[in-house]
């Protein structure tokens, strides 16, 4: 009788101690409208809401500037103990972490949430363009890198431009004697590709596919680990051509970092299901994203693992790396 009693008071106890959902969910998009973060957010909102996860609606809200630096500096300083708010972080950002441009703040300031997708760089040139190949692409890098103009979305340091410095790295060119031409954003950067203003665009896989269809370019390659599903299976990665060039763009979120351990651990457990089920997998499909499943200790140990990597690529190549 007296064992039966104790094992009803913890069986109670258990049941107390359950963490129960956020009651006002919130997805902090570190940006305006529109664009990656802001898509990022909505991957949650509309996974988690259609797979009855959440029992309030997610809001999503906007905290621009500097591309994440405002709103991690927010969330750490003013609001770090808030259980049922997430933000929005990408590739990009660890980048900038890396480069110091969140301030004083570091990689360890915040609790790593769950990764849900990523796209991936990828090399491109016009259909009708003399590079068939990486191997055609490398072979006029080393004879004369002035003769190959780059074309991307965003400034030297961007991962853009990144993607388009590895690439002269591989070639053994001097990334200082590369030309590139920065755009606002990778429409532009297509628009003047085709146009032969540039002659290769170190943009996104999600990108190139309405593209490809079109007849109007050629993917030489793509920055990832092994070879993308669906559309883009046919195409070769770097790796695959004899060059180490990676380039995930990893799309997840981080919380605060003085949220609860029950609090924190609800999320995980509910991306872990939310990761694990064919309808998120066809949402995140529809948004151009390929699959990229991490959460908790797996993705806080990537994440560090990238900020090093990208600190270490920063350095060698000038950017002022902490």
């Amino acid at each position: 009788m007296f064992k039966h009693s104790l094992f009803a008071i913890a069986a109670t106890l258990a049941l107390g101690l359950a963490q129960a959902a956020p009651e006002k969910p919130e997805c902090i998009a570190p940006a305006k409208p529109g664009g990656g973060f802001d898509l990022t957010c909505k991957l949650a909102q509309g996974g988690l809401q259609n797979g009855n996860m959440l029992e309030s609606p997610m809001r999503v809200t906007y905290m621009p500037g500097g591309i994440g630096a405002v709103a991690y500096n927010t969330v750490i300083a003013q609001r770090p103990d808030e259980g049922g708010t997430i933000v929005a972080f990408s590739g990009g950002s660890l980048l900038n972490l890396a480069i110091g441009k969140f301030g004083r703040y570091t990689v360890d300031d915040v609790h790593w949430l769950a990764a849900v997708g990523a796209d991936y760089g990828a090399i491109i040139v016009r259909a009708d363009s003399p590079f068939k190949d990486l191997k055609d692409l490398m072979a006029a890098l080393k004879s004369d890198p002035t003769q190959v103009v780059f074309g991307a979305g965003g400034s030297v340091g961007s991962q853009d431009w990144m993607k388009s410095a590895l690439v002269a790295k591989a070639a053994g060119v001097d990334f200082r004697r590369m030309r590139y031409v920065a755009f606002e954003g990778g429409g532009e950067a297509m628009t003047s590709l085709q146009g032969g203003h540039v002659q290769v665009y170190s943009g996104d896989a999600s990108e190139v596919a309405a593209h490809l269809k079109g007849g109007k370019v050629r993917v030489l390659g793509i920055l990832s680990d092994q070879r993308l599903p669906g559309e883009l299976s046919g195409i070769p990665t770097a790796k695959e051509q004899g060059y180490d060039v990676e380039w995930p763009i990893i799309r997840g979120y981080y919380m605060g970092p003085k949220v609860a351990k029950a609090e924190f651990d609800w999320w995980v457990g509910t991306f872990d299901k939310l990761l694990a089920s064919e309808a998120f997998a066809k949402l995140r499909a529809s948004q151009g994203l390929f699959p990229f499943d991490l959460t908790g200790e797996k993705l806080d140990a990537y994440v560090k693992e990238r900020v090093t990597h990208y600190g270490e690529l920063a350095r060698e190549f000038g950017l002022g790396a902490n």
